[in-house]
């Protein structure tokens, strides 16, 4: 096992923090960021922005210039080695003379996963892979889903009362938690590469689904992705308003309306309910690494109940519904202790006056 000196920590991490700035620009690539030093002096650095843009070890070259020469590279993942947009960016570390490339983990996608690091072998360099892989691997857990598991990374947004309730019986749900948590759950929503509901969602509450920072932070679109088997929603709604892109899955037998210009792809529908396997499928063919669901108990506790969700956003505001509400999950199918749901807190902080809890279904054996 390499021994990583302190220095190596203080640069990877500055390099993983740099990795974040793209996390609402870059998909469907990483976020990669790369930190150029000489001991502990830096002398170059860079993230990537944009996919077809410069990656970010390039950026980092053309900070440091001439000081590359004999410097070590942090970069938080494996160099690329193939030609896609831009060239590969183990070659160019290579003739810009630096030294020692430190990794934070491999590239699984199958045209770099380990090949960036045998360029870099071949070219004389030292390598070194594996110093905080865990932070790394938890930044990019969108893209490591979509190439290990060919699906994104599903995460079930949701606000809530303390006793567990959605909206009124009516449906009537604006608002239920505080200004402070709807404008988190938009940064939330920037970072994921689609916005997924269902048509009920859409007739009940007509989201926008759209994301409203406030501010000058750059972002693209999410897609924004409607589950409607007869295509019941297609004419009407905010999610078909403004810039971003709206996808509507529907069954194979919907009939489309005819002077309607959509964007629409077939579906595996079985008794009135997607196949949702399928659906994170066409999704991560179309390149999206992280899904946001932002819908209503039946299609949340679908998510739940197939085991495809990865983690559970939920914005808890300190009010009563009472027992006549909606609830957070339907269909879960849950009759005894024993068959309980166990979760995980990842996190846990307080947003104006709700409190904001990232959760993730238990791993076997904790």
């Amino acid at each position: 096992m390499t021994a990583f000196t302190a220095t190596d920590h203080l640069l990877m991490a500055r390099a993983l923090r740099l990795a974040e700035r793209g996390a609402y620009t870059t998909r469907p690539n990483p976020m990669v960021g790369c930190v150029i030093a000489h001991g502990d002096e830096v002398v170059g650095e860079g993230f990537h922005q944009r996919a077809g843009e410069g990656h970010a070890e390039v950026l980092a070259l053309q900070a440091a210039g001439d000081r590359a020469v004999g410097a070590t590279a942090y970069v938080t993942l494996e160099p690329c080695a193939h030609i896609g947009r831009t060239g590969p960016c183990a070659d160019a570390l290579a003739a810009a003379g630096i030294a020692r490339v430190v990794a934070a983990m491999g590239d699984p996608f199958p045209q770099v996963d380990g090949a960036g690091f045998d360029k870099l072998r071949a070219a004389g360099m030292g390598v070194a892979s594996g110093l905080m892989e865990a932070q790394a691997r938890e930044l990019n857990r969108g893209f490591l889903s979509r190439v290990q598991r060919g699906r994104p990374w599903v995460r079930i947004k949701l606000g809530t009362s303390l006793d567990g309730r959605t909206a009124m019986a009516s449906g009537e749900s604006k608002w239920i938690t505080g200004e402070a948590s709807r404008h988190d759950a938009h940064r939330w929503r920037a970072r994921a590469g689609a916005l997924l509901t269902g048509a009920n969602t859409v007739l009940i509450d007509d989201p926008s689904l759209t994301v409203r920072l406030g501010d000058d932070t750059p972002f693209v679109p999410p897609l924004r992705v409607v589950l409607d088997p007869g295509l019941a929603t297609v004419a009407r709604g905010k999610v078909r308003q403004g810039p971003a892109p709206t996808l509507y899955l529907h069954a194979a037998d919907a009939k489309p309306p005819r002077d309607l210009e959509l964007q629409r792809e077939a579906a595996p529908v079985r008794q009135g309910r997607f196949d949702l396997h399928a659906v994170l499928a066409l999704l991560a063919a179309r390149g999206i690494n992280e899904v946001q669901v932002e819908a209503g108990a039946t299609l949340a506790g679908a998510f739940l109940a197939a085991g495809l969700c990865d983690e559970l956003l939920l914005y808890v505001a300190p009010v009563l519904l009472g027992e006549g509400a909606r609830p957070l999950f339907a269909g879960l199918g849950i009759d005894a202790m024993v068959q309980r749901l166990q979760l995980e807190v990842v996190d846990t902080r307080v947003i104006g006056q709700d409190q904001r809890l990232l959760l993730r279904p238990a791993r076997a054996g904790r």
